[in-house]
């Protein structure tokens, strides 16, 4: 049975099941092994996590701890809670706003590569630049934000900074968006948001592209990007307070297991706290060399247990009203038995997106792709979401089906 247990509880002789921290930097190899000795404990213990999962089929028992499953269900309830804001409206239909949504991702990783190839040949950051297509992003989120939140999904291989320094920028604005936040100050939030990673240029690139786990020595070299970012972007005319703030705080922790400053609580800005959660959302839905990606539903389970400790758990509701509790790219079943793809958040709310159906489970066959609008629906419909699905156990690509449009 697998459970979950304080770190406090862990003892030699346990089977750890999953260390839940897979936003954290480690250089254990293995996620799932028996505790042997001290210092193998001792090992666990400095990560800095606040629980972990336990196998008690295969090592000692913690009798009062609660099961996966249990964890699972709680998490839940309060996501169901969280479905209960209304949905921001959108002012333009999504189908309007994806093509320039697609324009709008291309340039901006464009951009994103320009500058650290730039700055790998030690020129300076010039923010005219960058400014440019930040205004568009922003621009496009106030449009209809599910157009580029459906962008983020996508990856290609070997672009996965380019990516992930969009991704989180696109997060971040429609984050802010979320939380009533001032347009300029939103603009700010966007460009340190785009800029978080640009000091991963100056990590030697037999660390920063190693296809094997990293050694602890190679980790505080890893880490130590975000001070290169500070120092980049610090010098940099006219950088606001706000884009240094996101850039420098993004990998800090309100319990204080952060870096590289190990700041706590209300001394991380509420940017930096924001950058933190869109920042490990995104990590969590990539495949990266230690760990296969998370279904977003899944990731955002994760966002809601580490809010305990790790993030403000008020920032992470917002997060995730922002996203939807069912992410654009989730793989859905409907009460009907039909499997489907969200493809644009509810209209009416949270629990009520369009989905894309394309398979009926009771008949095990593939469907014609249909966009389902389950709030507008006939009013003696019962028809509504009964719970998330594994794309690979059906083989459904969410990707390919959200590209049918």
């Amino acid at each position: 049975m697998i459970k979950r247990i304080a770190i406090e509880q862990l003892k030699i002789g346990m089977y750890i099941h999953d260390l839940n921290c897979d936003w954290l930097d480690h250089s254990f190899m293995r996620t799932r092994f028996l505790v042997k000795n001290a210092k193998h404990l001792e090992k666990i213990q400095q990560l800095g996590m606040h629980d972990l999962y336990i196998d008690t089929e295969k090592g000692l028992d913690v009798s009062s701890a609660p099961t996966a499953a249990q964890v699972e269900s709680e998490i839940e309830q309060d996501l169901t809670h969280i479905a209960a804001t209304p949905d921001i409206p959108h002012p333009v239909v999504l189908t309007a706003e994806r093509g320039q949504a697609r324009r709008i991702h291309q340039e901006a990783i464009g951009v994103v590569k320009t500058l650290m190839e730039d700055v790998r040949l030690g020129q300076q950051i010039d923010l005219e630049h960058v400014n440019p297509v930040v205004t568009k992003m922003v621009g496009s989120i106030f449009r209809n934000q599910d157009a580029l939140l459906a962008l983020t999904r996508i990856r290609q291989v070997g672009r996965y900074t380019f990516e992930h320094s969009v991704n989180v920028a696109v997060l971040m604005v429609s984050f802010a968006r979320t939380m009533g936040l001032e347009q300029t100050l939103i603009h700010n939030i966007g460009l340190g948001a785009l800029l978080h990673d640009i000091g991963k240029t100056l990590v030697p690139p037999e660390i920063l592209n190693k296809p094997g786990a990293l050694t602890d020595d190679e980790f505080v070299v890893m880490r130590g990007h975000v001070v290169h970012t500070q120092n980049l972007l610090t010098v940099v005319p006219g950088i606001p307070h706000i884009a240094l703030s996101v850039a420098a705080e993004h990998h800090e922790r309100i319990d204080g297991n952060g870096y590289p400053y190990h700041k706590a609580g209300d001394d991380i800005s509420l940017y930096g706290q924001m950058a933190s959660i869109a920042d490990v959302y995104d990590a969590l839905t990539t495949d990266r060399v230690y760990h296969k990606a998370m279904e977003p539903h899944q990731a955002l389970r994760k966002l809601l247990e580490w809010s305990n400790h790790h993030f403000d758990s008020a920032l992470v509701q917002h997060f995730i009203r922002c996203v939807g509790i069912y992410p654009i790219g989730t793989l859905v079943r409907l009460n009907s038995g039909r499997l489907g793809v969200v493809v644009e958040n509810g209209r009416q709310g949270l629990r009520q997106p369009v989905v894309r159906v394309v398979m009926d489970v009771k008949r095990r066959i593939f469907l014609t792709a249909k966009d389902v609008d389950l709030s507008c629906l006939p009013i003696d419909s019962d028809e509504r979401i009964i719970g998330t699905e594994s794309p690979a156990q059906w083989d459904i690509d969410p990707i390919k089906v959200m590209m049918l449009a």
